[in-house]
């Protein structure tokens, strides 16, 4: 296996793409980053809080089938400040293009908590995305390790802080719409969370030498609550609902957020609103960046469906704590990872062996 590069600094302008990179045939993009759909809805949020209006209710109709049909949808109106988004893309876009060494200031390889890093934090991957991030914790405020923030560029700090506030008030606002829909008390689902994380990953996904055979961010499902995604304007999130046989690119909006359900969302609503099932494509274009902010329940949260309606029966035989739930999934991601590899050594070694078998006229001709 190739050694992990630690960024993707020059590998961007070479010709053929780092083998560590290469994904499986049945991984690799089936829909081009800029070709775009208008299945995902974009829901304004002006008037949620006219509590006595009617607008309150149609938004929240229009959020609660959009969880319902895709776990995925965007939201506009939010309150969150134009400006704020603005210097929070400007912020994350300086940073990406301070030299190596400045980045690596803050590098997270061998399980530091936060900082920067090339694929992910995870151990074992057999294959690595195409992309370079930087992630902080920022909920707890008590939790907060200002060490691993990144101290440049100049803003940085103070500007997360309150971009990380106004997106807290945001995803409780939306948390409130499904208790309410789930006929529970608003606060519901927050309080299932506990005492609510919040994790922050800037994504900085260059241009790729070979995108048809890469992933910026392979297929999957937020082990979270609900996660809130700010994106360029170049395209590249995808998502599907029918188990990956077809994908739709989400259409860039300017300022909105992307919101999406994660198994937390879906076990707590016993399986009534979706985990959303994306992924990120790259191209060889333009580079792209996106800032997702995950809220997360406690490590020791329960994990179990707050109501079970008439006629159902609960998806989680058990309740079972959040760590244990986030336990679980990677540890059968990685398995599933680590098969497909071996099953892929294997044919290998199959395909090599007959053709070293010396093999008989008949069977040549036959």
């Amino acid at each position: 296996m190739a050694p992990r590069p630690t960024t993707l600094t020059g590998l961007s302008e070479e010709k053929k793409l780092n083998s560590i990179f290469v994904r499986d045939e049945d991984e690799r993009p089936k829909v081009a980053y800029d070709q775009f759909s208008d299945e995902i809805p974009v829901i304004s949020l002006d008037g949620i809080d006219d509590i006595d209006g009617g607008t309150r209710q149609e938004i929240c109709d229009k959020i609660v089938k959009a969880c319902e049909d895709w776990g995925i949808f965007q939201v506009v109106d939010h309150g969150v400040d134009t400006q704020l988004v603005t210097d929070m893309n400007r912020l994350a876009r300086e940073f990406f293009a301070l030299p190596v060494e400045e980045k690596l200031k803050f590098d997270m390889s061998g399980g530091k908590k936060g900082g920067f890093i090339v694929s992910s934090h995870l151990q074992g991957e057999v294959v690595l995305d195409w992309r370079e991030i930087v992630t902080y914790f920022s909920y707890p405020v008590k939790a907060r390790d200002f060490s691993r923030w990144p101290s440049k560029p100049k803003g940085w700090i103070e500007t997360t802080k309150e971009y990380s506030d106004k997106l807290m008030e945001l995803a409780c606002k939306l948390l409130e719409v499904l208790s309410e829909a789930m006929g529970l008390d608003k606060e519901a689902l927050s309080k299932a969370c506990v005492d609510m994380d919040q994790k922050i990953v800037v994504n900085f996904y260059p241009k790729c030498p070979q995108p048809d055979l890469a992933l910026g961010l392979k297929r999957h499902t937020d082990p979270g609550t609900i996660t809130l995604l700010l994106q360029d304007q170049v395209g590249g999130l995808q998502a599907t609902r029918d188990n990956g046989k077809t994908w739709i690119t989400v259409q860039p909006v300017e300022g909105a957020f992307v919101v999406n359900l994660g198994d937390h969302g879906h076990y707590l609503s016993n399986g009534r609103f979706k985990n959303a099932d994306h992924q990120a494509v790259v191209n060889s274009n333009y580079s792209r960046l996106s800032i997702a902010t995950f809220q997360n329940p406690a490590q020791d949260a329960v994990v179990y469906p707050l109501k079970v309606r008439e006629g159902e029966k609960p998806i989680l035989k058990n309740p079972i704590s959040f760590t244990e739930m986030y336990r679980r999934k990677m540890t059968k991601d990685l398995e599933i990872a680590k098969l497909k590899k071996l099953a892929k050594e294997q044919n290998l070694q199959n395909l090599e062996k007959e053709t070293l078998e010396p093999k008989s006229i008949v069977e040549i001709l036959a």
